[in-house]
């Protein structure tokens, strides 16, 4: 499986065998994302203001307590 953190450092590639490996892994890795399942749907709630804040974070406090009491 291939490191799905992006790259952080400098690197050099050097010499035409690193180049190709290097390569050959972007490559890897592009034809292992085309056969990850879809991300599941999402909901984004855009919150403006401390009251709208507020009562997601109480929405959520009770969504876990719900959760809590399954386990």
């Amino acid at each position: 499986m291939m490191a799905t953190s992006s790259i952080t450092e400098n690197f050099i590639i050097s010499g035409e065998e690193q180049a190709e490996m290097f390569v050959n892994a972007l490559e890897a890795s592009y034809r292992e994302s085309l056969n990850r399942p879809p991300a599941p749907d999402m909901e984004i709630t855009y919150l403006r203001g401390a009251e709208e804040i507020r009562k997601f974070l109480e929405k959520q406090k009770n969504i876990d307590a719900e959760l809590d009491i399954c386990h």
